[in-house]
């Protein structure tokens, strides 16, 4: 069985066992999480919400939080002597699935 939730404006496609990265969630490392936007669960028979499926949720247990690689933002103007250099790492917390309840 899977399902395909939605969290910080994005969408995964989780199975039970899974390991994924999410944006940032305020939660402790070691606790649980309840993801309650499920747009769809599949399996023998798929189940596609309207927008979301009714009283369907996605039990997750976070392992940790991490950062991604580090981007270079990099402005330039032509002319005029305009560049500015700048780094970002995105923080994301790493997940694991535990449980799908339809």
């Amino acid at each position: 069985m899977y399902a395909i939730i939605a969290t910080g404006g994005k969408q995964y496609k989780v199975s039970e066992g899974d390991v994924i990265l999410v944006e940032k969630l305020d939660a402790e490392t070691g606790s649980d999480v309840t993801f309650d936007q499920v747009l769809a669960l599949g399996g023998d028979k798929l189940t596609i919400g309207d927008p979301l499926v009714a009283s369907a949720t996605v039990t997750a247990k976070v392992l940790d939080q991490v950062r991604g690689k580090k981007i270079t933002v990099y402005h330039y103007k032509r002319k005029s002597g305009y560049h500015k250099k700048n780094g970002h790492r995105q923080a994301y917390t790493k997940v694991q699935i535990d449980k799908i309840k339809a």
